[in-house]
C-alpha cells in the first residue's frame, strides 16, 4: 500500500484525462451500454476505495490499475470483465473489501478474476525471510495453474507485471532486481508462448534499459542514427510494392518496423557480431483483406511470387509459418529481400486476421474460435496448456523443480518429425529419440532400448532433425535408467524417469550420498556439515536435507565433475576490497560466479547464502535470473568498491571465429601479448577447410581493457567473430 495524503486539483486532471482514455478503449469492446456502465462502477468503486492513496513515484494509485486496465483491452484486446478486473485488481488485497462484496457489487465471474489475481499478489509480495520454501516458485505454480481455470487472469496478471515494469525507476535496487528477474525468466518467456508480442518486446526492453543501460542507450542511439539515414531507402523499397500488389488487386496496407535494442543487442551478444552487421535491422509487414478466391495461404504465396518478381530474395532466411504455425499460433509467411540500395529487408505476409493473433495473441485466437476460425492452429495452443496443467498437478513435483520444467518449457522451439507410417509429429528442437518414445506412451519410452532413424539403427541419446522418420524399439524386460537424464530433453520424458527414479528412492539416495563421498576421497577432502551446507547452497536446495541432494546426485540431476571448482567458491576467499553492499557497512565474504565470471566495472548484482557469502553475478547472467526469480529474498544490491585494487586482474574467455591464413595466430598472440601486454592463461584454436575457431583465455583489469581487445582484434585480417563467453 502507497503513502496516504491528499489530492491536488492536478490529481483529480490526469485521473479524469487517463480514465477517459481507457474509456475510449473500451467502448471498442464492449458489447453494449450494460457493460459499459459496468467498466463505469468499477472505475469509481475503485477510484474511491484508493482515493488518497499514492505510489511509490507520488502518483495517485488509481492510475496504476487504470494503466492494467488499458494494456488489457489495448495489448491484449480482452473485454468487458477483464477490463472491470484490471481495474478492481488491488482493491481486496490493499483495502477492507473482501471477494464476496465485489461478488454482490458486480458478478461471479468478476470476483473469480479479481480473487485469482489477489492470492498471485499475496504469494508474490511475501518476502518473510523466515519462509524457507520459495514463495515465487509457489506464486508462479498458482499463476499458470489458472491457465485452465480462466487463462484471463493470467493475461491480466501480464499487464500488471508490464505496467510494474514500466513504473520501475521508482523502486529500490533489490525490489528492481527481484521483478526484472522474475519478469525475465517466466513473464517473457509466457508472454511469448501466448503470443502477446508487444507485451513481450517492451518488457525485454525494459530489462535490457536497467540490466545494461550502457548498451541500451548506445543500441537507441544506433538505432535513431540509421532510421534517420535509411527511412527514404525504406520509402523507396516499399513504393514499388504497393504498385504491384495494386494492380494485382489486393486490398492491404504496409507497415515498416525496426528491430528492438533488445532483439539487436541478443543477436550481437549470441553471434558476437557488430550493430553494423545486422542485416534484417528493418521489417516491412504486408497486411492483406483475405478473400474467398483463395485459400489465406494462397493468398501469402501470391503476394511472395509479386514481390520476389521485383527484388532477390535470400533462400535459406524464408520462415512458412503459414503451413507451420507456431505453438503460440502464429501464423505468417517470412522472406527476406535485397533492396535497390543494397540492404536487407525482411517482409512479413500476414492476413487480417493473422495480423490481430499476432498483435493480441491468445486472446485474438479465442475470438476468433469462437467464430470458427483458426482451429488447427489454435489448438496447439490448447495441447500447450493441457500439458502444463499435467505438469503442474504431479504432486512429487517441488516448487522449485517444477519452476525449472515450466522455464524450459516456454523458451523452447519445436521441429517435426514422423512416424514409420507417416505421422507428423511436432517435438522440441533438441529432443532425442528417447524423447521421441516417450512423447508416443510413457511404457514405449520405460521399454526402449534403441531407435530406428530413417531406416539406421541409433542409439536413445540420437538427437533429432527436421525431418527424421523415427520407429522405437522396446524390450519387455527393460526398465528406465539413471543415464537417461543425462540426455533426455523434454519435461514428459525426464517426469517419467524421475518417476521411476522416486519409486526406488533409498536406492538412489545411497548411491548418490556413495558417489559423493567417492568424489571428495578422490579430491582428499571428507564429507562434512560444511561441505554439505555449500553444496546444497550451490545447488540451491534451500528447503530440504543432505537427502535430497544425495538423490539429486544419484538420479544424475547434479553432475558432480565441477564438484572440485564448485567447492573452492566457498573456502572463505574474502574479497571484501572487491566489493560493497549499497547502503550498508557489513563486512562479507565475497565470491566471483564461475557461470558468468564478472569483470571490474560489469553491472553486478549479489545473492547471499546461508553462511553469509555473497556470490556475485553480472546481472544479465542467465543464472542470476533464475536465482533471482526463485529467491528474491537472497537478493544482495553490491557495487565494485571504489578503491578496487589496480594490481587485481579477473580471468575471461573470448571466442573467436574466421577464415584461416599464414600468421593468422601470430597476428593474435603479438596482439594479445604484445602490443596490450595481456595476460594469456590458454589459448585453443582448431582450423579446418581454411576456416577457425576457438577461444582464448586471459587476464584483464576491468571491462573497459576487454572491450578494447576485442575492438583490435575485429579490425585483424581475416577475423569474423570476436565475442566474450562466460567459462
Amino acid at each position: 500500500m502507497g503513502k496516504i495524503s491528499e489530492f491536488t486539483q492536478q490529481d483529480y486532471e490526469v485521473i479524469a484525462r487517463d480514465y477517459a482514455d481507457l474509456k475510449e478503449a473500451a467502448r471498442k469492446r464492449c458489447a453494449d451500454q450494460s457493460e459499459l456502465d459496468m467498466v463505469q462502477k468499477a472505475f469509481d468503486f475503485a477510484n474511491e476505495a484508493h482515493k488518497g492513496v499514492r505510489r511509490r513515484s507520488g502518483e495517485p494509485y488509481i492510475l496504476h490499475p487504470i494503466a492494467v486496465a488499458k494494456i488489457v483491452v489495448s495489448n491484449i484486446g480482452l473485454g468487458c470483465k477483464s477490463i472491470v478486473a484490471a481495474l478492481l485488481h488491488d482493491v481486496v488485497e490493499d483495502t477492507d473489501y473482501t471477494v464476496d462484496d465485489l461478488r454482490n457489487l458486480f458478478d461471479d465471474k468478476v470476483a473469480t478474476l479479481v480473487e485469482g489475481l489477489t492470492k498471485i499478489k499475496t504469494v508474490l509480495d511475501n518476502e518473510d525471510k523466515a519462509v524457507q520454501k520459495s514463495m515465487q516458485a509457489e506464486n508462479f505454480k498458482r499463476i499458470l495453474l489458472t491457465l485452465n481455470d480462466d487463462v484471463r487472469v493470467v493475461l491480466i496478471k501480464l499487464a500488471d507485471r508490464l505496467h510494474n515494469c514500466r513504473t520501475i525507476e521508482f523502486m529500490p535496487d533489490h525490489k528492481r532486481d527481484k521483478i526484472l528477474s522474475e519478469t525475465m525468466f517466466v513473464f517473457i518467456p509466457l508472454a511469448h508462448r501466448l503470443g502477446l508480442y508487444s507485451v513481450k518486446s517492451e518488457m525485454e526492453d525494459i530489462w535490457l534499459r536497467y540490466k545494461e543501460p550502457e548498451a541500451f542507450n548506445k543500441i537507441t542511439e544506433l538505432i535513431n542514427r540509421n532510421v534517420i539515414d535509411k527511412d527514404k531507402q525504406i520509402d523507396d523499397f516499399i513504393a514499388p510494392i504497393n504498385a504491384a500488389l495494386k494492380n494485382s488487386g489486393f486490398k492491404f496496407e504496409v507497415k515498416k518496423r525496426v528491430k528492438t535494442p533488445y532483439s539487436i543487442w541478443k543477436k550481437m551478444i549470441t553471434k558476437g557480431i557488430t550493430f553494423d552487421e545486422i542485416y534484417d535491422l528493418y521489417a516491412v509487414r504486408i497486411i492483406f483483406d483475405s478473400t474467398t478466391n483463395e485459400t489465406e495461404r494462397d493468398q501469402c504465396y501470391h503476394i511472395f511470387s509479386v514481390i520476389t518478381s521485383i527484388y532477390r530474395y535470400k533462400a535459406d532466411r524464408i520462415r512458412d509459418w503459414v503451413n507451420y504455425p507456431k505453438n503460440n499460433g502464429y501464423e505468417a509467411l517470412h522472406c527476406t529481400l535485397m533492396s535497390h540500395s543494397g540492404i536487407w529487408v525482411e517482409v512479413q505476409i500476414r492476413s487480417r486476421r493473422m495480423n490481430e493473433i499476432a498483435e493480441k495473441g491468445i486472446a485474438a485466437h479465442w475470438a476468433y474460435k469462437k467464430d470458427g476460425f483458426a482451429e488447427g492452429s489454435e489448438s496447439e495452443m490448447d495441447k500447450w496448456i493441457v500439458k502444463v496443467k499435467e505438469i503442474l498437478v504431479n504432486p512429487d513435483l517441488n516448487a522449485l523443480d517444477l519452476l525449472d520444467m515450466i522455464h524450459n518449457d516456454l523458451i523452447k522451439t519445436d521441429i517435426l518429425v514422423f512416424t514409420p507410417k507417416g505421422e507428423q509429429k511436432s517435438i522440441e528442437k533438441g529432443a532425442t529419440a528417447l524423447d521421441f518414445a516417450y512423447s508416443i506412451h510413457s511404457e514405449i519410452g520405460n521399454k526402449a532400448i534403441a531407435a530406428k532413424v530413417n531406416l539406421k539403427l541409433v542409439p536413445l541419446s540420437y538427437v533429432l532433425k527436421t525431418g527424421d522418420q523415427v520407429e522405437i524399439i522396446t524390450a519387455e524386460n527393460e526398465n528406465p535408467k539413471r543415464e537417461w537424464l543425462n540426455f533426455s530433453k523434454t519435461s514428459k520424458a525426464r517426469k517419467f524417469i524421475l518417476d521411476y527414479m522416486k519409486s526406488q528412492r533409498q536406492t538412489t539416495v545411497n548411491l548418490g550420498r556413495r558417489m559423493l563421498e567417492e568424489q571428495l576421497e578422490s579430491m582428499g577432502r571428507r564429507m562434512t556439515d560444511k561441505v554439505l551446507n555449500s553444496l546444497m547452497d550451490e545447488y540451491e536446495i534451500f528447503d530440504s536435507k543432505p537427502e535430497e541432494l544425495y538423490f539429486k546426485i544419484g538420479s544424475g540431476i547434479i553432475n558432480l565433475e565441477r564438484l572440485s571448482e564448485n567447492l573452492k567458491k566457498y573456502q572463505g576467499i574474502n574479497k571484501e576490497s572487491y566489493f560493497v553492499i549499497s547502503n550498508s557497512d557489513e563486512k562479507h565474504k565475497y565470491v566471483l560466479a564461475s557461470c558468468c565470471t564478472p569483470i571490474l566495472g560489469e553491472s553486478v548484482v549479489g545473492f547471499k547464502a546461508s553462511d553469509g557469502t555473497i556470490t556475485v553475478h553480472r546481472r544479465t547472467c542467465s543464472n542470476a535470473n533464475k536465482l533471482a526469480a526463485k529467491f528474491g529474498d537472497k537478493i544482495v544490491s553490491v557495487k565494485w568498491a571504489a578503491e578496487e585494487n589496480s594490481e587485481n586482474s579477473y580471468l575471461a574467455r573470448i571466442i573467436l571465429k574466421g577464415t584461416d591464413r599464414i600468421g593468422m595466430i601470430n597476428d593474435i598472440t603479438r596482439l594479445t601479448s604484445k602490443d596490450l601486454s595481456v595476460n594469456i592463461r590458454r589459448f585453443n584454436i582448431g582450423t579446418e577447410d581454411g576456416v577457425f575457431d576457438g577461444f582464448i583465455d586471459l587476464y584483464v583489469h576491468d571491462i573497459d581493457d576487454l572491450e578494447n581487445l576485442i575492438l583490435k582484434l575485429r579490425k585483424i585480417q581475416g577475423i569474423d567473430t570476436v565475442v566474450k563467453t562466460d567459462l
